[in-house]
C-alpha cells in the first residue's frame, strides 16, 4: 500500500452519508488502495488515483447493501458524484481543446493570407 495517498477529506462525509463509521470508512479506503496498487501494479498516477477511488465508493456500496437498514431511507448510492465529476472534468478539457483548435486554425488562416500577400 502506498504511505503517501492519504485518505481524502471527503471519507466522514461519504462515511456520513452511507450510514457507517469513519473508522470502517477508514478501512475501506485502506483496501481500496491496497486493490488499486495492486491492479495497476502503480503506487501512483492518476490511473492509481482514479481506480483508488472508485473502488473506495464500490466497496462503500457494497457495505451498506450488506448492513441491515433499520430506517425508512435506504443508504444514498455515492458513485455517481464520482462519475459525475469525472464527467465535468471531461467536458471542460475538451472545451479547451476544442478552443485551442479553433484559435490554432484561425492563426494558420491568417499565416496562409500573408504568405499569398507577398
Amino acid at each position: 500500500m502506498n504511505p503517501n495517498l492519504t485518505a481524502p477529506k471527503i471519507l466522514p462525509w461519504v462515511a456520513r452519508k452511507a450510514g457507517i463509521s469513519d473508522e470502517l470508512a477508514l478501512k475501506l479506503w485502506r483496501r481500496a488502495v491496497s486493490e488499486a496498487e495492486f491492479l495497476t501494479g502503480q503506487t501512483g498516477g492518476s490511473q492509481y488515483c482514479r481506480l483508488a477511488v472508485e473502488r473506495f465508493l464500490a466497496l462503500v456500496e457494497d457495505e451498506t447493501e450488506a448492513t441491515p437498514q433499520y430506517t425508512a431511507n435506504p443508504a444514498p448510492r455515492l458513485a455517481w458524484v464520482w462519475h459525475h465529476q469525472t464527467r465535468l472534468s471531461l467536458l471542460s478539457l475538451i472545451a479547451a481543446r476544442n478552443t485551442c483548435r479553433y484559435w490554432q486554425s484561425a492563426w494558420e488562416r491568417i499565416q496562409d493570407q500573408y504568405k499569398i500577400a507577398a
